[in-house]
């Protein structure tokens, strides 16, 4: 078998492997958290019959470890179960938030990314001189901020003071395009800031250490513009971390959006978790828990390939 070939096959196995494990630890951490789904359920005034037989209906009393392989075919076979509270197929509810929060994130990193690469290269450009320090000082100071604060900020100033986007991001399918930029642009903002430091600090990095190599003096040497060498030496040969940061900072837009769609009453996944959390609605958290994990692994496995079949001391390590 070609060797990068076995290195993808072995990252996709431990991928999996990983994934399942994470089912586990989800099952059983939404189980042992305290108190009694049927008393939640049906509320203090439900007598002994009715929860010891709504506990036969959700199958609470079969052991954990059937109700956990059972839960796990099922996700196999697609079906994400019940929710408790509403009785709908979870599944079917939760593909539009999905597909809200893939939006949300998609936009936010169309501006994010290359934004964030822009920025690295300009500041590695400049390096040690004011716009290569003011770009890292905005950065840093984007990272040191928590997002909900950024999040308030934004929603007073702009969207309140100026009244420019709406604070409340709301969309349904009836809206067009351009309406439902317009109703994100604030979170989309914010996500965009939070993402944008990490990005751009990494890229300047990565670029700045392949700077110390010797073809990149051999370069300097032929006469070549200081530019032309970041983008046709030192960038291509920094690609592999910049690919992992990236990834990763993806994985964030959509598992880390939670807060984001709280505070800007967003119908995302991270609205549809915090909901029925606050339900105890055991199934639907297990199920979004599930899906937040297979996407982050996901993404990071694209990095982990990527930067595989990028790098040759990567193939070759030996």
């Amino acid at each position: 078998m070609h060797v990068a070939l076995k290195l993808v096959s072995q990252r996709l196995a431990l991928g999996l492997l990983l994934l399942f494990m994470v089912s586990a630890l989800i099952f059983a951490g939404t189980n042992i958290l305290p108190g009694d789904v049927a008393q939640s359920i049906l509320g203090q005034s439900a007598t002994p019959e009715a929860l010891a037989n709504l506990r036969e209906e959700l199958g609470l009393n079969e052991p954990a470890l059937n109700r956990y392989f059972s839960w796990l075919g099922g996700v196999l076979q697609g079906d994400l179960g019940t929710a408790l509270t509403s009785g709908q197929d979870i599944a079917e509810s939760m593909g539009k938030r999905l597909s809200n929060t893939l939006f949300l994130a998609m936009w936010a990193a169309i501006i994010s990314v290359p934004l964030a690469v822009f920025l690295g290269l300009v500041a590695v450009r400049f390096r040690d001189r004011w716009p290569d320090k003011l770009i890292s000082g905005v950065t840093l100071a984007s990272i040191s901020i928590p997002e909900f604060l950024i999040g308030y900020v934004l929603m007073y100033f702009i969207g309140v003071k100026l009244g420019w986007a709406p604070t409340v991001a709301t969309i349904y399918d009836g809206m067009s395009l351009g309406e439902k930029l317009q109703t994100i642009a604030l979170p989309v903002a914010v996500l965009t800031l939070v993402v944008l430091a990490h990005m751009m600090r990494m890229t300047r990095a990565a670029i700045l250490n392949v700077m110390q190599s010797a073809y990149i003096e051999t370069a300097e040497l032929k006469g070549l513009t200081m530019f032309l060498i970041i983008w046709k030496h030192a960038f291509p040969n920094s690609i592999a971390p910049i690919v992992n940061v990236v990834m990763l900072n993806l994985a964030y837009l959509v598992v880390g959006v939670v807060v984001i769609e709280v505070v800007f009453t967003y119908p995302g996944m991270g609205q549809y978790l915090v909901d029925h959390v606050s339900k105890r609605d055991l199934p639907v958290v297990q199920a979004s828990g599930l899906v937040f994990a297979a996407v982050y692994i996901g993404l990071n496995m694209v990095a982990d390939i990527v930067a595989i079949l990028s790098n040759p001391r990567l193939r070759h390590p030996k």
